[in-house]
């Protein structure tokens, strides 16, 4: 474990966080009652969190806290670090979903708009012949909040995905974390709009040049003033290295 702006991160890659999860869930099927969450961390997260004692916190307190980001890693070499990869929300999402259908693990997703969960859910099994996924839900629940967190509890998921946009989704995790009667929970940001189709991912040349940011803007040019946390990230992590 590392600290960024003293934030902290996990110092894994993706089959670290597939082992752990995987403790996780026998820890559940053992009957622990409590759910593991785990927070998928960029540098506008770090950056929130410098600002947001209650998202530093959830963060300090998450079972596993994944390095979701390139600016992440750089960060990471500023003191020195080598974080080998990322673990990012959509391929963690991706990889669970094959672990699951292996092992006979439960998936449950939950957010994005109307119609997206469902048809994610879709291609996810359609990819991942035997997964089970028992049930999805989308993110505009606010007047129905407990029925959905009861819905939830209901199906006893091992594997909860809540696409809800940080830091709503760590919060909202967080919050209902002794109602929601499920194993692992994880923010999954817009992973669903990828996996449905919606959105198109940036090919695979781009994110290994670390270039997947410039995708996503030039894709969605309002999304500008995100990245203006980017330089600001990086000034703070060199004045602090």
């Amino acid at each position: 474990m590392i600290r960024i702006l003293g934030v902290r991160v996990d110092e894994i890659n993706m089959e670290d966080a597939l082992a752990a999860v995987e403790k996780f869930i026998a820890a559940f099927h053992a009957g622990q009652k409590r759910l593991s969450q785990i927070v998928t961390i960029n540098p506008e997260g770090i950056w929130l969190a410098r600002g947001d004692s209650q998202l530093a916190q959830i963060i300090e307190e998450a079972a596993l806290v994944t390095p979701d980001g390139n600016g992440v890693l750089w960060a990471a070499q500023q003191q020195g670090v080598t974080i080998p990869e990322r673990v990012t929300g959509i391929d963690l999402t991706y990889r669970l979903a094959e672990l699951a259908a292996q092992k006979g693990w439960s998936l449950y997703l939950l957010g994005a708009k109307e119609g997206i969960a469902k048809a994610a859910a879709a291609k996810l099994t359609e990819q991942y012949p035997g997964l089970i996924i028992k049930g999805v839900e989308n993110g505009y629940f606010r007047d129905r909040e407990q029925q959905v967190v009861e819905q939830i509890a209901a199906a006893a998921p091992d594997i909860l995905l809540a696409a809800l946009g940080m830091p709503f989704q760590e919060k909202w995790l967080f919050e209902h974390r002794d109602q929601l009667g499920c194993g692992v929970a994880i923010g999954v940001g817009g992973s669903f709009d990828v996996i449905s189709g919606q959105v198109r991912r940036a090919p695979a040349f781009l994110r290994k040049l670390r270039l997947e940011w410039l995708w996503r803007l030039l894709s969605d040019p309002k999304r500008w003033r995100r990245y203006l946390v980017i330089p600001r990230f990086m000034r703070a992590v060199k004045k602090e290295s």
